[in-house]
């Protein structure tokens, strides 16, 4: 119970209504997860390389991006924000290197995780985003994570031990998954249930495809996890694909969905823009996730 009672204390989520249906106490946390009233404008400035398309760097209003604890808000620099993300590095970000991992259990039920009080992170996202495809640039080995050609195959809660000390977890994808009838009903008490009772549970990573426009799945998803007070950082994976035609480029698509979610949110959770075959935004996302981590180990008591 200690441990859940610290959750809310990492991420500064504050309590509205009832429609929260908030499981967890109005304390200090990192970043808002602040649903219902609508985010104020942001400016993105664009700068881009006849290189490469993406925007190399961007600059936002001081309300539009991720300040984590130990840093003021008057204090932050352009330097400080990692490129193509709204997130800005405070003191607690460390060592964020991946020296070991291994695989250590999947589970078909939340109460049969593991149970050794380590923070984790948990990967979701639709069954076709690239969620396996990510686990394995995160920690550079090729199959730690299952990738298959049909979308879906992660049926259960998988667990993968980084540096003897963290996790990540591989959470089955939602969407048009591969899965029986029955397993795709079973989504809702299963992964929800693991959401709400987890007491380990640094953050969710959700993972949206920056290849193609916005997705009302993902954003119902967002929205379920902003109502429940769920911390997350939104990962917008595929940021190299480049679609011919008329097609937009994947900061449009990120733009656009973060337009979408104004409609909901006072201020955006963390996001970063990410690749998987390029290893764009690897290195930033672990930074990223080692402030959390290292807050919430800073936090725990002795």
């Amino acid at each position: 119970m200690m441990l859940l009672k610290l959750r809310p204390c990492l991420f500064n989520i504050p309590q509205h209504s009832s429609l929260f249906n908030s499981r967890f106490p109005p304390k200090a946390r990192p970043y808002s997860v602040s649903f219902i009233t609508p985010l104020s404008r942001h400016v993105a400035t664009f700068k881009t390389s006849k290189a490469s398309p993406q925007p190399e760097t961007v600059s936002f209003a001081p309300n539009a991006i991720f300040v984590p604890p130990g840093v003021n808000i008057e204090d932050i620099t352009d330097e400080m924000i990692v490129p193509r993300s709204n997130i800005v590095i405070g003191p607690y970000a460390g060592d964020s290197k991946i020296n070991n991992v291994e695989f250590v259990k999947s589970s078909n039920r939340v109460k049969d995780c593991p149970k050794d009080n380590r923070p984790e992170f948990a990967m979701l996202g639709r069954s076709n985003v690239g969620k396996s495809s990510l686990i394995n640039a995160l920690v550079r080995k090729k199959e730690l994570a299952l990738t298959s050609k049909k979308p879906g195959k992660t049926q259960l809660i998988n667990h993968f031990l980084v540096n003897k000390s963290w996790y990540i977890v591989d959470l089955p994808g939602y969407g048009f998954a591969n899965a029986s009838e029955s397993a795709k009903m079973d989504w809702s008490s299963f992964t929800k249930g693991y959401f709400l009772n987890r007491e380990t549970l640094v953050s969710v990573l959700l993972l949206v495809d920056a290849s193609v426009p916005p997705q009302k799945i993902d954003l119902d998803c967002a929205n379920w996890l902003g109502r429940n007070n769920i911390p997350m950082t939104f990962v917008f994976t595929k940021c190299d694909k480049m679609k011919g035609g008329k097609a937009r480029l994947p900061h449009e698509n990120v733009r656009e969905f973060q337009e979408l979610l104004k409609q909901n949110y006072r201020q955006i959770p963390p996001w970063i823009m990410t690749s998987s075959v390029s290893g764009l935004g690897r290195d930033e996302l672990l930074l990223h996730m080692s402030q959390l981590r290292n807050y919430w180990d800073s936090e725990l008591p002795d």
